[in-house]
């Protein structure tokens, strides 16, 4: 019996924070618009089009986004009214499938193999979401239809901002062969690199490596990119799945030691801090992960008694982390990654009401 083949959408909405910004403020409409906190610690949590022209992206350093576009307008982040907007779109997802799976404030996952409204295509379903955003809220949205969910969010991508690309199912091979391997998800630069080892530059050059040469070098994910290469992703849409753990870590280009990580694990907290706040609901638990020169990974955290609420507190607690490693202080490592779990709905972390505000 075949199975039936998956009609998926990746909504992503264009650079969301300054495009709300921009929308409900007609000053700001054609500028540099930029919103971060100001100060030496602080990222990007999103760019306007015209910032991006100058090289400003999210995640970067504030101060480098200021040095590359010095007249860029830069605001403070109002999370409030980011989850408010975020709330009206998913409205308007809901109105064609009960099967969304949200990432963030700003981009989701649809399964419409069936749809609410009858309409009988993705792609049309698609271009209507896309309309009913752009008329109801004045903003934009980018959208990638695909049979499985990493085609639909590289499709996404494809034509921002404001774009719609379609990835048919008998366009998958065609589609993937010629991309760069980066392109696959959890396709870092490291892991680019010690591809490039293989003569690995394309999805076309992955598919030329067998099964077992890639399990064992790259263990359970090596499989999961022999799966990519081909187009396969059998993951489901999960409705309102929750966040369990929201984290960020780095690969060193050398083994560092413990006593050398304060500048990486200052600015991976701020990337955490910065992605947190996409959530509704709150972190109770700082983590810190280690990766040792000999690949053994440790993890120390902790729990406050009121969760970490500001950028600052949340950079102290992992810090402070190292101090419980315990290991040889010359120990060398070659990964540290800073994170957030132990997630609760506002309610239940009510003894934090200033994290909202």
């Amino acid at each position: 019996m075949a199975m039936t083949v998956r009609k998926i959408v990746h909504i992503d909405m264009d650079a969301f924070y300054a495009s709300v910004e921009q929308r409900d403020n007609p000053e700001l409409r054609g500028k540099a618009v930029i919103v971060a906190w100001r100060g030496n610690r602080s990222v990007v949590c999103a760019a306007s089009y015209e910032a991006r022209q100058f090289g400003v992206r999210s995640a970067m350093p504030a101060v480098r986004a200021e040095r590359l576009c010095p007249n860029g307008v830069f605001l403070p982040p109002d999370f409030p009214r980011y989850r408010a907007v975020s709330h009206q779109v998913h409205e308007i997802l809901e109105r064609h499938t009960d099967l969304i799976e949200p990432l963030s404030l700003d981009e989701a996952y649809l399964d419409v193999t069936e749809n609410k409204t009858g309409l009988p295509t993705a792609t049309q379903v698609a271009v209507t979401i896309r309309h009913q955003i752009r008329t109801e809220l004045n903003l934009t949205a980018s959208a990638g239809v695909a049979p499985n969910k990493f085609l639909a969010k590289i499709a996404s991508d494809w034509r921002k901002p404001n774009g719609l690309f379609v990835i048919q199912p008998e366009e998958v091979d065609s589609f993937l062969w010629p991309l760069p391997v980066g392109r696959l998800p959890g396709v870092g630069k490291v892991m680019e690199k010690r591809l490039k080892g293989f003569e690995v530059r394309t999805v076309g050059d992955l598919r030329t490596i067998e099964l077992a040469i890639l399990e064992g070098r790259f263990g359970r994910y090596g499989v999961r990119l022999y799966d990519l290469a081909r187009g396969i992703d059998e993951s489901e849409v999960v409705p309102d799945r929750p966040t369990q753990s929201i984290s960020a870590e780095d690969t060193f280009e050398r083994d560092l030691l413990l006593s050398e990580m304060e500048p990486v694990i200052r600015r991976l907290a701020e990337h955490t801090w910065a992605a947190s706040r996409k959530e509704s609901r709150i972190a109770r638990t700082v983590v810190l992960k280690l990766k040792t020169s000999d690949f053994k990974i440790l993890t120390r955290s902790r729990t406050p008694s009121s969760p970490p609420s500001s950028c600052e507190e949340l950079t102290n607690i992992a810090l402070s982390l190292r101090d419980r490693v315990g290991l040889n202080p010359k120990q060398r490592f070659r990964l540290v990654g800073v994170g957030l779990s132990n997630f609760r709905d506002p309610e239940d972390a009510s003894d934090q009401p200033a994290l909202f505000s």
